[in-house]
């Protein structure tokens, strides 16, 4: 019997690239899922194509990201960081590009296409018509849900996404979940067919995010070796939620003024999406709370440093409205320290209650400083969590991630084509 193994994937990540550093503009967890899961299918055999819109015009038109990974820089629009909203305008623009870079092949290029949110997915729908191979999406994060969990303040996602990702929906192959409740979501919120939607756990690179000294990481940073660091990683925007960090920690204050001179919260990232109607939002917000001495802002930091601020805190506070899944969380982990985060779609599977941190309900100031209070008065009970963490995140290796995602592409190439299931070997 014929056999069609996956040797190339042609992954379309049209708003944001690869490249970008995360906590910056449009870039997080999805840049890093895309860099570290090609990375690691091309390890097993199978070569990545990322298509990306150009931000700037010199940019080489061709990037080795590693080796069997390129990033493909496309003329889409003007070469500037463009608001998520303008991006349907240059959608045509971003897919001539695509199909213009295959037909320099001779045909059969790409085995499959992997669309990451859904712009590249309607990107990826005609491609998919257009070169016959079938089109795998991974939404990582959806309207309807973002919609039933609005921050304060926030602007609802328009119309025009829901059906745009209702579409892809109908068209995709196949859909990758992140977690068993993102599967769920797509299938009750937008009616996807249980049969073609699987779960892939993202993963946390082991290398990088690994346990080392606590005291070594305060020196390198400047951190007092005595400090109570409540730490928050991530693009500063109402969704993420920062400002309940920096509430719960007010509150803390004036139930225990004697914590003042230990305190530190440290917010590492920059503003992006609807943050950037307010940039200095934390910074005024400190103010007005009476807390700014004890608030520091970082901007966004390269793994290594970021590594060092995971083991530098005694805990890293996650208390966005919606998370697909939450990687800051598990790379805390894999650096032994303990989360605090909001029992929301995929942080109920990214941390173990209990166990490698805690979940809390809701984002009232009150709950939240609770919670934040006993990782400081309980260093017993932070080292419990502590070695919680490192077991729990060692399960999620990008190893994983990746042979996973092969076995989906194969199982979307054998269904298109009605072939047995192949896999490289």
């Amino acid at each position: 019997m014929r056999r069609r193994p996956v040797h190339r994937v042609a992954t379309i990540s049209m708003h944001t690239s690869p490249l970008d550093q995360p906590g910056t503009g449009d870039a997080g967890g999805m840049n890093v899922y895309i860099v570290e899961s090609a990375k690691r299918l091309a390890q097993l055999g199978v070569e990545v194509d990322i298509f990306t819109r150009a931000t700037a015009g010199d940019l080489p038109p061709v990037t080795e990201l590693a080796p069997g990974v390129l990033v493909r820089h496309l003329t889409a629009g003007p070469y500037e960081e463009l608001d998520r909203a303008d991006m349907p305008g240059q959608l045509c623009a971003f897919l001539s590009g695509v199909l213009r870079t295959e037909a320099m092949y001779d045909p059969g290029r790409y085995d499959v296409i992997h669309s990451h949110y859904w712009l590249s997915g309607q990107v990826g729908w005609l491609a998919k018509e257009r070169w016959g191979v079938p089109l795998v999406h991974t939404m990582h994060t959806m309207a309807k849900v973002k919609n039933l969990l609005l921050a304060r303040d926030d602007r609802p996602e328009p119309q025009a996404r829901v059906v745009g990702e209702q579409q892809v929906v109908e068209i995709a192959d196949r859909l990758v979940a992140n977690t068993a409740d993102e599967a769920q979501e797509l299938i009750d919120l937008y009616g996807a067919p249980e049969e073609r939607v699987a779960v892939v756990n993202p993963g946390v690179n082991l290398t990088v995010f690994q346990p080392a000294s606590k005291g070594a990481a305060r020196r390198r940073l400047g951190l007092p070796q005595d400090a109570h660091v409540l730490l928050f990683v991530g693009r500063i925007q109402p969704l993420k939620a920062p400002d309940v960090l920096l509430r719960a920690a007010s509150r803390m204050l004036i139930e225990d003024p004697s914590l003042r001179g230990r305190l530190i919260v440290a917010c590492v990232g920059g503003p992006s999406g609807n943050g950037l109607a307010r940039p200095a939002l934390l910074v005024e917000l400190a103010a007005e709370l009476g807390i700014a001495d004890v608030v520091r802002l970082v901007p966004p930091a390269p793994q290594e440093e970021l590594a060092d601020w995971y083991r530098a805190a005694d805990v890293t506070v996650v208390p966005s409205y919606s998370e697909s899944f939450g990687l800051v969380a598990l790379e805390s982990q894999a650096c032994g320290t303990p989360v605090a985060a909001a029992a929301v779609g995929g942080l109920r599977t990214a941390v173990r209650d209990g166990v490698s941190g805690v979940l809390v309900d809701g984002h009232d100031p009150h709950e939240w400083s609770r919670a934040l209070r006993r990782f400081v008065t309980s260093p017993r009970w932070r080292e419990h969590l502590s070695s919680g963490a490192r077991t729990h995140a060692a399960a999620f290796g990008w190893q994983a991630t990746a042979a996973h995602l092969k076995d989906v592409y194969a199982e979307a190439v054998a269904h298109l084509h009605r072939l047995p299931l192949a896999i490289n070997s």
